[in-house]
């Protein structure tokens, strides 16, 4: 049985001691603002999502600005963000949701943020963890890349790969390894051409073993 535990407690804090304390990739702060942002956030880079988002919230800063909010101003804005069709109907949708079943406030529980149109595990986790001060495991690519190396998993399913992490690391640890294996997934873990030789998990992780154990074949 893999000694996953001890191989997330080991990459935690090395990761832990080795990135700022504060991460942070997108501006915004503020619940209803940041929620959108990450919405915003699929298939783009986080530059464009903050420069983006300073724009759209200057017109529509709030739940029921956004939720009255016309279609195709709110397409222009965030056009350079990519996929804007859809993204500019959740992000809508979404805002009339919060007014409608949540009074203008963002809530906090999983189950129901998730009922919120557009809003998914990651995009949830996220907000949690990095705004509400709770626990959250946020699976985007660079963290389910990093830790699949890590543990020598064959999946890339978010919801497994997060229930791994969360079965095998202590709540209070989630957050902060959320961010510092994204961290490392960006810098050194890449997707193409990952840097085993300046990689300070090199000694632990499955993925550089087995890279190591073929190469001498």
């Amino acid at each position: 049985m893999p000694q996953y535990d001890f191989l997330l407690n080991e990459a935690y804090d090395i990761l832990d001691a080795k990135y700022p304390k504060d991460i942070r990739f997108l501006d915004e702060r503020n619940p209803f603002q940041f929620l959108v942002s990450v919405i915003l956030s699929a298939q783009t880079t986080d530059e464009t999502v903050n420069r983006v988002a300073h724009v759209l919230f200057a017109s529509y800063p709030n739940a029921s600005a956004l939720a009255s909010a016309d279609m195709e101003d709110v397409k222009s804005i965030i056009h350079s963000t990519g996929f804007f069709n859809s993204k500019a109907k959740h992000i809508i949708d979404c805002s009339k949701a919060i007014c409608e079943k949540y009074n203008g406030i963002v809530p906090s529980s999983m189950e129901d943020l998730v009922s919120l149109p557009g809003v998914g595990r990651k995009t949830a986790n996220c907000l949690r963890s990095n705004v509400l001060g709770l626990p959250g495991i946020v699976v985007d690519t660079h963290f389910s890349r990093v830790v699949s190396r890590l543990l020598g998993l064959s999946t890339r399913e978010p919801l497994k790969i997060e229930r791994i992490v969360a079965d095998n690391l202590p709540q209070d640890r989630w957050s902060r390894f959320s961010m510092t294996a994204n961290s490392h997934g960006r810098d050194v873990c890449h997707s193409a051409k990952p840097q085993c030789n300046a990689c300070p998990l090199a000694s632990l992780c499955s993925y550089n073993h087995a890279k190591d154990f073929t190469s001498f074949r």
